[in-house]
């Protein structure tokens, strides 16, 4: 009886130990400000954004959306979004977690490596060597057009029509290089195997030189759509959601 009671007081003291864990957990998460952004040609109400959010609301966790168009896709660039973000941080310096899909993905590197505010990053199909990947795809002739009017007719996947992209988007996008991405802050990269837009092989060389970013494969495409309860499990595991 006195092994049993021993027994007893010390899975107690473990339940106790996890309770205030857990308590820990919750408290470190409701001082924390996610924000997520989507990829290029997407929205807010892309099928990762609203899952994700869904998952969140479901622990009291808000998740920030940002709307990257701003209802100017025609403009767009790597450094308007990264000055969007940035205007979203909360002003009282509370942490940050930032969740990024493809170019949401390394604009949220960026943000990342510049900001001590962000203390974890969770990226999903990267667009690292964002060029070098979707400029091969359009071809010279294209390229050329493009260059020489100024605009580009684009697919956006949130609006379902063609919108016109200007040529800045390029030049701008010309001076972000992903091999400059040094800062430690604790990274969460998800990366379908059968992903044909960004090829999983960048983001498998990004975490390679990097021991701070937790990579992972999936069974999946670009849009990870198929994976997304396998995602959502990952990042909990990774934010420390749930108990």
């Amino acid at each position: 009886m006195i092994g049993i009671g021993k027994n007893r007081d010390r899975a107690l003291k473990i339940t106790s130990k996890r309770g205030k864990f857990c308590n820990n957990l919750k408290n470190n998460n409701n001082n924390m400000h996610y924000i997520y952004l989507h990829g290029f040609a997407s929205s807010p109400q892309s099928t990762k954004a609203q899952y994700i959010r869904d998952r969140l609301a479901e622990r009291n966790i808000p998740l920030h959306i940002l709307d990257l168009n701003q209802g100017d896709f025609s403009h767009l660039t790597i450094t308007r979004q990264l000055q969007q973000a940035r205007q979203a941080f909360p002003l009282d310096n509370t942490p940050v977690t930032l969740i990024g899909s493809s170019l949401g993905g390394l604009t949220a590197a960026y943000l990342a490596a510049e900001s001590p505010q962000v203390k974890r990053l969770v990226c999903l199909a990267p667009a690292f060597d964002f060029l070098s990947h979707w400029l091969p795809q359009i071809g010279d002739v294209q390229m050329q057009q493009w260059q020489t009017s100024g605009y580009l007719s684009v697919y956006h996947y949130g609006e379902k029509r063609l919108l016109p992209l200007h040529y800045q988007f390029v030049l701008d996008a010309k001076q972000y290089d992903s091999t400059s991405l040094k800062t430690p802050v604790p990274t969460l990269i998800l990366h379908g195997k059968e992903d044909g837009v960004i090829p999983i092989q960048a983001s498998e060389n990004y975490a390679s030189s990097r021991d701070w970013v937790q990579f992972t494969p999936l069974q999946s495409d670009h849009a990870l759509a198929n994976a997304l309860p396998e995602v959502w499990q990952y990042i909990t595991n990774f934010c420390q959601i749930g108990c």
